[in-house]
């Protein structure tokens, strides 16, 4: 089973550690594409500010994101799983998982990034401030860049096992699974449901996909299809609604009434 991650808009920059290694991360495959980013990044970012923000669309009080982004070559590593924070990640809670659910995230979970494309939870990587919906001078834009990347990687790190897709929709558009994968594609999408009525709320929805992954790392099953992911879901506590088959896989819909 591999589970993929929508990346944290916000990170804690690591204040001490090595400065960035491509040789050392995951997917070595990527490194030429992880490459062609940084260059296009730092280049961007170490020149105008003004221009780079715009660019970025980082607003004009927070130019020291702009100074991240040009330091990154040499900025302080820690692995992906102490730099990524937000509601997914402080709900999924990464350092007080048991010792054996944190041998499982390490295999299991992997996250989709601007930067670096698919990065695994023991990843070194540095703070970096890059949205998937950006573009960059020389490169063009960030989706479209890696979805002529990332389908070897990600085909790779599933391989025969079931791929639990929790990212967002500007994620998503990195790379779409090929139909011959869908049956063993799960998409998952979290409704909230107040009086009958049912809505997706983004906060119910990061902080649900969270508790998701960290209870599937407790518990240790390796489902091997849609239907049952949704039954060890089941099981685990969540109200699951299992949609059609359809060539880019199968939707869960997740059901909660309170956070």
């Amino acid at each position: 089973m591999l589970i993929l991650l929508p990346p944290s808009e916000g990170k804690s920059a690591p204040r001490r550690g090595k400065p960035l290694d491509l040789a050392s991360l995951g997917s070595p495959g990527l490194t030429p594409a992880r490459e062609r980013v940084l260059d296009a990044l730092v280049k961007l970012c170490e020149g105008d500010p003004d221009v780079a923000a715009k660019t970025l669309g980082v607003p004009k009080t927070q130019l020291d994101l702009v100074r991240l982004n040009a330091e990154v070559r040499r900025a302080p590593t820690a692995r992906a799983d102490q730099v990524y924070s937000g509601v997914v990640y402080e709900s999924l809670g990464f350092a007080t998982l048991s010792p054996a659910a944190k041998r499982r995230a390490s295999s299991r979970v992997a996250v989709t990034s601007s930067v670096f494309g698919l990065v695994r939870p023991a990843d070194r990587i540095p703070a970096y401030r890059l949205s998937g919906d950006a573009g960059l001078p020389g490169l063009g834009g960030i989706a479209a860049h890696w979805r002529d990347h990332l389908g070897d990687a990600v085909t790779e790190a599933m391989g025969t096992g079931l791929l639990v897709d929790l990212r967002s929709g500007t994620y998503a558009a990195f790379w779409r699974p090929p139909a011959e994968l869908a049956p063993r594609v799960a998409t998952v999408r979290v409704l909230h449901e107040v009086d009958g009525r049912r809505q997706v709320v983004s906060h119910f929805n990061k902080a649900t996909k969270g508790r998701i992954v960290r209870a599937l790392l407790e518990d240790g099953r390796d489902p091997r299809t849609p239907v049952r992911l949704a039954e060890v879901l089941r099981d685990l506590g969540w109200t699951v609604e299992v949609g059609d088959p359809t060539a880019k896989g199968t939707q869960l819909d997740v059901v909660v009434a309170q956070l």
